[in-house]
């Protein structure tokens, strides 16, 4: 397949993905010719077709198959030595053979470019560790950035160091913050009925409740195909979940009968939500949907999405489902991941029974 000389092809990022954008002048010829691609779809805002970035829409549309790490770095990318963006390049070359999500790979190579454009003039091998220690508490510190920005940076650093040059810097030196603590913010069932509800159309009530029904990720909705929904085991095969795991989740009947009044309304043709032109629903789009549905159900709280997959836990811990089960359900690799949901589950709490009410008080 030859594509057409006037059609400006070029690499984006949606949504913080990388995407190959086209645009042409209006030409039916044309347009029937870029349906061909899997997953394409036209993005309204932008004014152009999206396509999904691989190595072989890359060789249909002429792009080389170099990784452009430029696009995930920040402002002042000249200040970074040559030497330094080479081997960045190599780490997200080696990520995405070790099967990393794009999402990783985005935010090391990001954290690693504001770390070398630090230290301009430095090249990788040069680094010390005092270097990183000032780095942490020259820059990190004092933009009060995150805890896991810092750890997210010196893992990123490490791994650079383990595939670039033989000289190893001495990471276990590194002080490394304390991880917070944080419990998963969760909403009342009724909470998740209004939200439901709410939902403008058919289309959008069934997304979200397939999030809070099935406890999937937004990504692994998104990523669902119709070749994916068992009807006769129940069953919904999620594909390369995080970690790049496969696991089955159940699919509940109120999903499945949402899902075929869905489907006889919008008939989609290979992933179970699909834009308005075709391929993968944008992950911006779903967050829109939830948002809008908070509104409509007059619920004062900042509500993610997220927040559906914990709620979806929580609740299931506090029906007395066994924890093994939440754990693969929800694709958790360690128990102790899961172990979290056993915090929050106001079920268990309320039954405990304060030592005040013990005590013989004057009325």
């Amino acid at each position: 397949m030859s594509v057409p000389k006037d059609w400006k092809v070029e690499l984006i990022l949606e949504e913080g993905r990388k995407k190959i954008s086209v645009k042409f002048e209006k030409n039916i010829e044309w347009i029937q010719m870029i349906r061909n691609f899997i997953g394409v779809r036209w993005n309204s805002k932008m004014r152009c077709w999206i396509i999904s970035d691989n190595e072989e829409h890359r060789k249909i549309l002429g792009i080389p198959l170099t990784d452009h790490i430029q696009l995930y770095l920040d402002a002042g990318n000249d200040r970074i030595a040559k030497e330094v963006l080479k081997g960045l390049e190599n780490l997200a070359n080696y990520m995405r053979i070790r099967r990393y999500s794009e999402t990783t790979i985005r935010s090391y190579i990001k954290a690693l470019g504001v770390f070398y454009a630090y230290f301009p003039n430095k090249q990788i091998e040069e680094i010390t560790n005092e270097d990183v220690a000032e780095f942490n508490r020259k820059y990190i510190m004092l933009k009060n950035l995150s805890a896991s920005y810092q750890s997210q940076f010196i893992n990123a650093l490490k791994l650079l160091y383990q595939q670039e040059i033989k000289k190893k810097l001495e990471i276990d030196a590194l002080i490394r913050p304390k991880k917070p603590f944080a419990l998963p913010k969760v909403i009342s069932e009724e909470e998740v009925a209004m939200i439901i509800n709410s939902a403008v159309n058919i289309k959008h009530r069934t997304m979200l409740a397939m999030l809070y029904g099935t406890g999937l990720r937004r990504g692994e909705l998104l990523n669902v195909r119709i070749t994916d929904i068992d009807s006769k085991r129940m069953m919904i095969m999620v594909r390369n979940g995080k970690g790049a795991r496969d696991r089955m989740v159940t699919l509940s009947p109120v999903i499945l009968d949402m899902l075929r009044e869905y489907y006889k309304k919008y008939k989609p043709k290979e992933y179970l939500f699909e834009g308005q032109y075709g391929g993968k629903y944008g992950e911006r789009s779903i967050e829109l949907v939830l948002k809008k549905a908070v509104e409509q159900a007059g619920i004062q709280k900042n509500i993610n999405l997220h927040m559906l997959r914990h709620s979806y836990a929580t609740h299931l811990m506090e029906a007395g489902t066994n924890l093994r089960f939440i754990q693969a359900l929800l694709g958790h690799k360690s128990a102790k991941t899961t172990q979290i949901y056993t915090h929050v589950s106001s079920e268990a709490l309320s039954k405990v029974v304060s030592p005040l009410d013990r005590l013989k008080l004057k009325k």
